[in-house]
């Protein structure tokens, strides 16, 4: 509760102003959108769940066995889902304002039927100085949690939208798979969530050339943190028909979870389970 003098000295808002101000913020914030709808989600410790996903455009990473290249610019047009599952959409001229956003997300989830609302891209984070100013609207416009899925490798980004997440996966990149190395900045990024009141887990890509050494300084990395954080092994899906990054073998993914549980209480191993439903 506030003291004396900040209850004096704080201006009084009334009803109207505060709409007014609202749909001024609405009307003003926009942000690069590839497409926004419902599905199940196929990944990490939400799998299985009811999801509305706000798909963000901009990527500065290339992973080599990215499955969202489309996502890496700004297409002009946003496809919008006009009903949960199906699988009509809308195109809208981007960038999208808030108030369209808003008024998809809850024509969405009439009827309520989604666990919550999935953050991804892309990489959200490049957006944080506007998702800082949209989300406090998503929060006060819809009951739904809010579930960021990122890279993991922006930590001065995620402080500005932390206060108003409610989970958080993470990937770890492993050089010897994804081509990227970002081990500094997951360690920074995942310490943020750790301290944070968000539920958080790694995400974790594998395949056949993945570098044992990696699996190695990844424990390292979640064990100095927190060995209760839980780790998804997510074997690769091969992308496209020609050249793809060959997913693990069986013994080798026995062989890295061991390897992994032998330090961290949490690792397990779940493939991209959209792909077999075929959800987007």
């Amino acid at each position: 509760m506030p003291d004396c003098d900040q209850a004096c000295t704080s201006p009084v808002i009334s009803v109207k102003e505060q709409q007014t101000k609202d749909h001024f913020s609405l009307a003003q914030i926009t942000l690069p959108l590839v497409e926004l709808f419902s599905a199940i989600q196929g990944e990490g410790a939400n799998v299985g769940c009811r999801q509305i996903f706000i798909r963000l455009a901009g990527c500065d990473l290339r992973c080599t066995y990215c499955d969202s290249a489309h996502t890496w610019l700004v297409p002009a047009h946003a496809l919008i889902e006009e009903q949960a599952g199906d699988r009509h959409f809308q195109t809208v001229a981007n960038p999208v304002t808030a108030a369209h956003i808003l008024k998809a997300v809850q024509q969405l989830n009439t009827p309520p039927i989604h666990d919550s609302i999935s953050l991804t891209g892309g990489e959200p984070l490049l957006h944080a100085a506007t998702l800082a100013l949209f989300l406090p609207l998503l929060k006060a416009h819809s009951s739904l949690p809010l579930y960021l899925e990122t890279g993991g490798h922006h930590p001065e980004a995620l402080e500005q939208i932390l206060p108003y997440l409610d989970s958080v996966g993470m990937d770890i990149k492993l050089p010897s798979v994804s081509g990227e190395c970002h081990w500094s900045a997951h360690e920074a990024f995942l310490r943020l969530c750790d301290r944070a009141p968000v539920e958080v887990f790694c995400k974790v890509i594998i395949s056949q050339t993945t570098d044992p050494t990696d699996l190695h300084r990844l424990s390292d990395l979640v064990a100095s943190v927190n060995p209760d954080i839980p780790v998804f092994l997510q074997p690769v899906t091969p992308v496209g028909t020609g050249r793809c990054t060959p997913p693990p073998t069986p013994a080798q993914v026995l062989a890295w979870q061991g390897q992994l549980k032998a330090r961290l209480t949490h690792v397990r191993v779940i493939p991209q389970t959209h792909k077999f439903l075929g959800q987007r």
